[in-house]
C-alpha cells in the first residue's frame, strides 16, 4: 500500500490535554497506525543538579517533579541515604513516613482520575476528585506545614510530630470519602458513557506488561501482584494488613478500578496507623544528641524538630545504595554513589512515568483517534515525573 494514505497528526506539546509533551501520530483513516510519544519538554535535570548539591538539599529537588505523589519520591530518597549513613529512623517516625506516604497515595489517585475524568469528558469527575483531594492536602499540611512539597522525611526521621487531634480527623476523612466513593460508582465508574469508552480499550495483556517493564497501578490492571510494599517491605508496612488490588483484563477500565480500589486499601491502613502507633521519639537518638539542649528540650515539647546543622555537612561512607518505594503511579527506584564527601558523586532517580512511558508506543496502534485521551488519561502518565 502507499504510505500517501496515512497522515500524520501532532498532538501537543502545549497542554490542551496531552501534557507537557508531544505525540506524533501516524494515522491510517481515523485508526492509528504508530504513536511515537516525544517527552524532554519539562526536563529539569534532577539526577545531574543533586550531584551538585549537599544531601540535605536533594531532598526538596526529588519532590518537584512527582507534584501530586511528594512524600513517597522523598521517602524514597531518603532510605537510600539512610543505608549510606547506616541508620534507621525510630518506629513511631516510621508510622509517621507512612502515613503521608498514603495520604499522598489517595491525593495521588484522585488527581489521575480527575485528569483522566476531563479527558473522558466528565467535568463532574474532575471537580468531584480535585474537591476531594483538598480534604487530603489539608491533612498533610497539618502534618508536614506545607501544602505539596513537604520536605518532611529526612534522615533519622520526621520533621514533625503528630498535631493533636489529628487520628480523630483522619477518621472523618476516611468515613467521608468511603461515602463519596459510592456517589464515585454512580456517576463515573458505572456510569454507560465511561465503561463503553475504556472497556476493552488500550488493552495491555500480562505476559507485555512484564516485558514492557510497566510498573505500579498498570501493571496490576494487566494481572501482576507486584507492589513494593508487599515485596520489599520498608517503614511500618509489614505491620499494616492490606491487600494487593490487582485486575485480570489489562484495560483502559481495569486500570480505573484498581486505583479506586487502592484508595479503600490506603485509607485501610490509615485507620491501622491511628491504631497502632507506638509513642517515642522522631528522629534517631543519634541526630536527636546533636540538637542543643535547649532547643532539644523545645523540640521534644512541641514535636517539631528544628534540623541540626550539623545535616548540611552530612558525609556518607564511600560505597553505593539502592532504595525503592511504591508511589502512586508505581515504583521508584534510586541509586546513589557516595565518595564520602557531602555530595553525591552518582545519582540515578527512576521514576514511574518514566518506566509506563513506553505503553504509550505499544498500546495505542490499532485504536481510533478519539481513543487516546482514554488511554492515556487512564495511564495515569505524568511527563514532569518522567523528564525529571
Amino acid at each position: 500500500m502507499s504510505e500517501d494514505r496515512f497522515m500524520q497528526v501532532l498532538i501537543g506539546p502545549q497542554h490542551p490535554g496531552s501534557g507537557h509533551m508531544r505525540f506524533i501520530v501516524k494515522m491510517d483513516g481515523d485508526i492509528i497506525n504508530e504513536f511515537e510519544p516525544d517527552i524532554g519538554y519539562v526536563h529539569r535535570s534532577v539526577e545531574k543538579i543533586a550531584e551538585s548539591k549537599r544531601y540535605i538539599q536533594i531532598v526538596p529537588l526529588v519532590e518537584r517533579p512527582t507534584l501530586a505523589d511528594t512524600a513517597n519520591t522523598n521517602l524514597g530518597y531518603v532510605l537510600a541515604l539512610e543505608k549510606l549513613l547506616g541508620i534507621d529512623a525510630p518506629p513511631r517516625a516510621q508510622y509517621l513516613r507512612t502515613l503521608l506516604a498514603e495520604i499522598n497515595r489517595i491525593h495521588s489517585h484522585l488527581y489521575g482520575l480527575g485528569i483522566h475524568g476531563i479527558m473522558l469528558g466528565s467535568s463532574t469527575v474532575f471537580m468531584w476528585c480535585f474537591a476531594d483531594r483538598e480534604i487530603w492536602i489539608e491533612l498533610a499540611q497539618e502534618l508536614t506545614g506545607a501544602r505539596i512539597t513537604y520536605s518532611y522525611i529526612i534522615p533519622g526521621g520526621v520533621r514533625r510530630d503528630l498535631p493533636d487531634g489529628f487520628g480523630g480527623k483522619i477518621s472523618k476523612a476516611v468515613a467521608y470519602m468511603e461515602r463519596r466513593l459510592k456517589d464515585y460508582e454512580k456517576i463515573f465508574i458505572n456510569n454507560p458513557v465511561v465503561t463503553a469508552r475504556l472497556i476493552g480499550i488500550g488493552t495491555i495483556k500480562r505476559e507485555e506488561a512484564i516485558r514492557l517493564g510497566i510498573v505500579g497501578p498498570n501493571l496490576r490492571a494487566s494481572g501482576v501482584k507486584y507492589d513494593v510494599r508487599k515485596v520489599e517491605p520498608y517503614c511500618a508496612y509489614p505491620e499494616m494488613d492490606f491487600d494487593i488490588v490487582v485486575r485480570e483484563e489489562g484495560d483502559a477500565y481495569a486500570r480505573v478500578l484498581v486505583r479506586v480500589d487502592e484508595i479503600k486499601q490506603s485509607m485501610r491502613i490509615l485507620k491501622q496507623i491511628v491504631e497502632k502507633i507506638p509513642n517515642g521519639p522522631i528522629l534517631n537518638e543519634a541526630y536527636l544528641k546533636m540538637i542543643p539542649p535547649r532547643l532539644r528540650e523545645r523540640a521534644e515539647q512541641k514535636g517539631m524538630v528544628k534540623i541540626p546543622a550539623t545535616f548540611i555537612n552530612l558525609k556518607p561512607r564511600k560505597g553505593e545504595a539502592v532504595s525503592r518505594v511504591e508511589t502512586g503511579r508505581g515504583e521508584v527506584i534510586y541509586y546513589i554513589v557516595s565518595d564520602g564527601s557531602t555530595n553525591p558523586y552518582r545519582f540515578r532517580f527512576v521514576s514511574p512515568s518514566l518506566r509506563n512511558l513506553i505503553a504509550f508506543k505499544y498500546v495505542m496502534p490499532g485504536h481510533r483517534l478519539a481513543d487516546i485521551p482514554a488511554i492515556y488519561g487512564s495511564l495515569d502518565y505524568f511527563p514532569p515525573d518522567a523528564d525529571r
